[in-house]
Order: C-alpha cells, then sequence, then structure tokens
C-alpha cells in the first residue's frame, strides 16, 4: 500500500513539473534557459529584483532566468564541469538582456535628479558620464543572447539575502563593506561603475586578482573574451547572432 501511494505521489510530481516547463513561454529558435541545462549553475539575477543600480527592478525581465544562446549556455555548462573540480561553481549576475531594458537604462541615466543608488554602484563617476566611459552602452552585447555577467563562488554556498535600500554599500570597498555576496573577492561588487573593476586593475590586490585571473582563464579556455572594463563581462567569441539585438522579455 505504501509503495503504491509512494508512486502515485512519485506520478503526480512529474505531471506537475512537466506542466511547469510547459507553461513557460517558448522561447526564439537558438536560445535556451541555462537552468534547464545545468541547475547547478546559481543564479542571482540583480536586474529583476531592486540589487543594482536603479534600485529597482528593470524592464523587461519577468523572471530571475538567464536566457542565453544555446551556443553559450553550453559553454558555460562546460566551464561548470571544470570548476566544480575546484569546489567551485558559476554564478550568473545577467545574462540575454532585452532592448527594452537597454532603454529602461538610457531613460534612468537621463534623469539627474535619481541619484539614490550611487554610493552603492558609482560613487565617484558622474551619472551622466556612465555612458561616455563605457560602463553603460545604448546597444548592449547582453541583447544578442551570447554574453554573461558572472562570477564564482564556493560550490554549496547559499546567496545572500539582503535589502540594498538598507544602508549605503561601497562597491568599492573591503567585501565587509560592500553589498553580502557569495562570490569570490574581486575586488569590486558587480556592477561596480569605477576603475576598480577593470579586470587587470593592480590596485585591487593581489587575492582579487588570483580570483579574476582564474575566471578569466576558464572563461578564455571555453571560447569567451572579457570585457576588460568589468571583471565580469564575458562574451562568446563566434556568438550565433553577431549583429542581430533582441527585445523578448526575460521570463
Amino acid at each position: 500500500m505504501q509503495s503504491k501511494t509512494a508512486l502515485v505521489l512519485l506520478s503526480a510530481l512529474l505531471v506537475s513539473a512537466c506542466s511547469g516547463q510547459q507553461d513557460r513561454p517558448a522561447l526564439p529558435e537558438g536560445f535556451v534557459r541555462l537552468s534547464e541545462l545545468d541547475p547547478s549553475i546559481q543564479h542571482d539575477i540583480r536586474y529583476f529584483g531592486n540589487n543594482n543600480f536603479m534600485g529597482r527592478p528593470v524592464t523587461g525581465y519577468q523572471a530571475a532566468e538567464c536566457i542565453l544562446s544555446i551556443d553559450a549556455a553550453e559553454a558555460l555548462v562546460e566551464v561548470q564541469r571544470t570548476i566544480q573540480q575546484l569546489g567551485l561553481s558559476l554564478k550568473v549576475y545577467d545574462c540575454y538582456r532585452p532592448q527594452q531594458a537597454v532603454n529602461d537604462f538610457m531613460q534612468w541615466a537621463a534623469d539627474s535628479a535619481d541619484q539614490r543608488m550611487r554610493e552603492s554602484y558609482y560613487p565617484t563617476v558622474p551619472k551622466a558620464e556612465l555612458f561616455a566611459q563605457g560602463y553603460i552602452a545604448e546597444r548592449s552585447g547582453h541583447s544578442r543572447g551570447s554574453t554573461v555577467d558572472l562570477t564564482l563562488v564556493p560550490a554549496g554556498s547559499a546567496v545572500p539575502v539582503a535589502d540594498p535600500h538598507a544602508r549605503q554599500y561601497d562597491c568599492r570597498a573591503e567585501e565587509i563593506g560592500r553589498f553580502p555576496d557569495n562570490s569570490l573577492d574581486m575586488g569590486t561588487g558587480y556592477d561596480c561603475f569605477d576603475l576598480r573593476s577593470h579586470t587587470d586593475n593592480l590596485v585591487v590586490g593581489a587575492d582579487a586578482l588570483r580570483n579574476r585571473f582564474l575566471l578569466r582563464d576558464l572563461m578564455e579556455a571555453a571560447g569567451f573574451t572579457n570585457y576588460d572594463q568589468e571583471w565580469w563581462h564575458y562574451t562568446l567569441n563566434n556568438e550565433p547572432f553577431p549583429d542581430q539585438y533582441f527585445d523578448f522579455p526575460v521570463n
């Protein structure tokens, strides 16, 4: 009797799981949700919530999902398999980014009165110069589907939960002064618009540089190239949609 009950419960769970997958909106051909290929890769999708340089959810982010071109996602899975042997895991902050989100960035940047996240994300760069200095772009490689923002975390660690509005964090500070993150110390927080975020900047110290270079070595071996102003930003070299900018929502 107990065995029969267990089978019924298992069948119900499987049906529910399959139904949940079917309810998810279909993606354009050539794209996949990273969690469907490798659920062990951590997700900390910052633009879905308030923990980002705008301090609010970004237009176009309807779920905390990482969507990528199939080629880019499969390459990340290979990186994950390699670093799991080191007791580490990848964690993604942002993946495919719809053009509507980029447009939201542009509107935010034009609002000089909104400075509430300055101390946490761009303490030394005037908001009006974020585009000119290369921290935000009117056309983002993320919208082509093969660019990813990510870091390395200890395997089995949990993504901290904290209120980004509870206090002012300084993304340039020592780890204790930055917004809580389970990332290896990379010398700055994610999306820190500052010279310290440049991948080869020596000022962050030997330990942070070692972690940045480990991430870069792993990603380059898998066919990605780093944007040298942001230690977290990588684009697949042979991206399948090099001239297309998509606008379907993250869901």
